[in-house]
């Protein structure tokens, strides 16, 4: 019972901040900055646009039957009627651009300190940590095009300082998109190169390989209910104040007091087929480095930077493979542990447990 009420909680968190905070939630401000600051031929709008679609239109169907008022999140989850005051506090207390991206996003949550000798940069606190260990590859591979793709467009500091279409965008994320946080001293500027890649990697992370890792494998991961339940409608039995009655009743039948904390059937069964229905990828479904994608113009350097990430996306998919046979990684790999597959950058329709599109597109 003290695992269900634990990861009943935790399954609130995860819809509610990982889940719809981090992503859907924070990914609006810069999808409507940028057509409200860019014009449709700007560089900067063409790189993003593939990473906005279909975000407003899955919010905005979010907002009615999921995260509204007596909706799936508050009659299934844990957090109940307080579901968007637990989402608005997060982002309240702990919702950082800068810590956004994934380095900075490990390091605040202790699973990484930054070691220059290491690989990518950072020294893991658990060597066999999945997301972490594929994530990073991502990771990596989406600046590495973003670096080439900036430099083809922004030559020097000049050049991104002066790019007033840019600053406009980048001033209304800050000061009007997320408005209550417009004085915080941690917003990048865009004064450089450097911090518009660093920038740009941020929000194409979250769009796409954040969104992926924290969505596409909630049907496989929780959609056994009773491994991890999405409410506990009874308190543990020796919460104070201890209620006698109840505490002789789960003493005389553990199995029933358990059963009568999951989830109802009409709770479990509708959390499934949400998970279900989110889990699952679309037949016109865009991923990364997808070369359906493939950047508007006819440049020959961007084209060439293209077909060199997805070429390099192509690759993490066979390493990840590769781990995923490795008996050594008892976090991914061995009797009843589901191989970690979601930083695959490609997959087919359908429910699979695989792929990063574009977009935080359902």
């Amino acid at each position: 019972m003290a695992k269900s009420h634990v990861r009943a909680h935790d399954s609130g968190h995860h819809e509610l901040i990982s889940h719809w905070l981090r992503t859907h939630c924070a990914v609006e401000p810069y999808i409507i900055a940028a057509n409200r600051q860019l014009s449709e031929m700007h560089p900067i709008y063409q790189l993003l646009h593939p990473h906005f679609r279909y975000a407003m239109k899955i919010n905005a169907l979010a907002r009615s039957a999921l995260i509204n008022a007596d909706g799936i999140i508050e009659l299934s989850f844990s957090p109940g009627k307080y579901s968007m005051e637990l989402s608005s506090v997060a982002y309240d207390k702990l919702w950082r651009f800068d810590m956004e991206a994934l380095p900075a996003d490990l390091i605040r949550r202790g699973m990484a300190e930054e070691d220059p000798e290491a690989e990518h940069g950072l020294k893991l606190a658990i060597k066999d940590y999945p997301f972490a260990n594929d994530g990073l590859l991502i990771w990596d591979a989406i600046k590495g095009w973003l670096q080439a793709y900036v430099a083809r467009f922004y030559p020097d500091d000049g050049s991104v300082a002066g790019d007033a279409e840019l600053q406009a965008f980048w001033k209304e994320v800050c000061t009007v998109g997320h408005g209550d946080k417009k004085d915080a001293e941690w917003w990048p500027r865009l004064d450089m190169p450097e911090s518009l890649v660093h920038t740009l990697a941020t929000i194409i992370w979250v769009a796409s390989a954040h969104h992926a890792a924290v969505n596409f494998g909630q049907y496989d991961f929780d959609g056994y209910f009773p491994s991890r339940p999405s409410i506990a409608r009874t308190k543990m039995t020796v919460e104070e104040p201890v209620d006698a009655g109840a505490l002789a009743a789960f003493l005389e039948n553990p199995d029933q007091a358990l059963r009568e904390c999951f989830p109802s059937q009409v709770q479990a069964t509708l959390v499934m087929a949400v998970l279900d229905l989110l889990s699952t990828h679309s037949p016109d479904e865009e991923y990364l480095g997808g070369l359906e994608t493939t950047p508007w113009n006819d440049d020959d350097a961007v084209q060439a930077a293209y077909e060199q990430f997805n070429a390099r996306l192509k690759e993490i998919e066979g390493i990840i493979d590769g781990r995923n046979t490795d008996r050594k990684l008892k976090n991914r790999c061995g009797a009843g542990i589901v191989p970690y597959q979601l930083m695959k950058p490609f997959s087919q329709a359908g429910l699979t447990g695989k792929g990063i599109p574009n977009s935080t597109s359902i």
